[in-house]
């Protein structure tokens, strides 16, 4: 009886949360449209941009929540739009990592008696942390559910920058391709080279991982503290490797920079952006590099030092990088564009369904978790928040980056 009372409430639950996505409303706040979930909902949330999927609407309708979703077109919003969308009155906020969220928003959202913020990006140097923290508003970001597929992206850039994928693909759809040819977007084989990372974390770790297995990569690695379990893993597959006949591959933690960029065929690029890592790479630590080598950057713009970048390429037609983001993104720097030895992406690392719609879901579990008062979760393990069945959903809040100041 009691798991069939369950299923009814269970029942109940999923048909409000559909009619509460099916039932929304126009409106406009401030000059700017939006697209209302739930009106009657409790607490007040601001969206500033659609997420994918709904399993984060659900979260926060089933929470009581009235949510708002900016619909504008603008693709970056202000301070002042942002502002216009919480108005007077506002309990909480998902915004996104191209946004400032500094001071002056942090002040709006407490005045307006927000209690939470969640960052839509695992990622948050957009966020003065500072500011929220004395502001007494909690900050939220989405670990957890990027890595394999900024992976992938990493590996896609430098597969296509290594065999020349790109430069070929515009080539046959400008139509000069007349036969084949001995010599046509030659490029460099990655079979049995030497892979270099810097910054040996999740994302690091996994995308060492899938160039080692696929390719028979040797790997070098530049962290601050040892890498043990990658360590402990290459070892495993170089024995698994001379099980079946083949070489071993080797694997070693450098001491510098240098040293990896001296040794590597591919650089790969996996740090965290702060002061010690803007422009890493620099003009000079770029002409340690291999002529023919690739650079790959999926990290953070700003650790390459873009306009030194374009000089390199163009002055070494065999050397290639592939990149996802950008120094002062959206833009790029004056002719990185007509480079044709470069790879470049809007910012897409993260962009598979899976992905973007567990960030949404995170983001929307910190807002609804801090409003319901749950505590801070005690696991990096976020999958039961994205995967797990809706109604086993933790009670808790997925990830606050202050939540030790704020005493939570």
């Amino acid at each position: 009886m009691a798991s069939r009372a369950l299923r009814t409430v269970a029942s109940r639950v999923q048909h409000a949360m559909s009619t509460a996505r099916t039932m929304s409303s126009s409106a406009n706040v401030g000059g700017l449209p939006v697209q209302v979930y739930q009106p009657e909902g409790k607490h007040r949330v601001v969206v500033t941009k659609h997420l994918p999927g709904t399993r984060w609407l659900d979260v926060l309708v089933s929470n009581g929540c009235r949510v708002e979703v900016c619909t504008s077109t603008k693709t970056i919003l202000d301070v002042e739009d942002i502002q216009k969308l919480m108005g007077t009155h506002c309990d909480g906020v998902i915004g996104q990592l191209t946004e400032d969220w500094g001071p002056t928003l942090f002040q709006s959202l407490r005045e307006a008696g927000g209690k939470a913020y969640s960052n839509y990006a695992v990622g948050y140097n957009n966020v003065d942390v500072g500011a929220a923290t004395n502001n007494g508003i909690p900050v939220g970001n989405t670990p957890g559910v990027l890595t394999e597929t900024t992976a992938e992206i990493a590996a896609s850039l430098t597969l296509a920058a290594a065999r020349r994928i790109v430069e070929a693909d515009t080539f046959m759809r400008n139509g000069h391709y007349k036969g084949w040819l001995p010599d046509l977007f030659v490029g460099k084989l990655l079979q049995n080279k030497t892979v270099g990372i810097i910054g040996a974390g999740r994302i690091g770790t996994a995308y060492a991982k899938m160039m080692v297995e696929g390719h028979k990569m040797d790997l070098v690695y530049f962290n601050p503290i040892p890498a043990e379990s990658l360590e402990n893993y290459m070892e495993g597959y170089g024995k698994f490797l001379e099980s079946q006949g083949e070489k071993p591959v080797t694997c070693r933690r450098v001491d510098t920079v240098e040293e990896l960029l001296e040794v590597s065929d591919v650089v790969s690029l996996h740090c965290l952006l702060d002061k010690t890592t803007t422009h890493l790479m620099n003009a000079e630590r770029l002409n340690m590099m291999k002529k023919d080598a690739v650079l790959v950057n999926s990290s953070r713009g700003p650790v390459v030092d873009e306009t030194a970048l374009v000089a390199h390429l163009k002055a070494n037609p065999e050397f290639r990088c592939g990149l996802d983001v950008f120094e002062d993104e959206p833009a790029m720097k004056p002719g990185l564009a007509d480079c044709p030895n470069a790879v470049i992406l809007p910012h897409i690392a993260s962009a598979s369904l899976w992905t973007r719609g567990g960030m949404a879901t995170l983001a929307a579990c910190n807002v609804a978790g801090l409003l319901q008062h749950y505590p801070v979760y005690n696991s990096q393990d976020v999958l039961p928040f994205v995967d797990g069945p809706f109604a086993q959903l933790p009670k808790a809040c997925p990830s606050i980056v202050n939540a030790k100041e704020l005493g939570l």
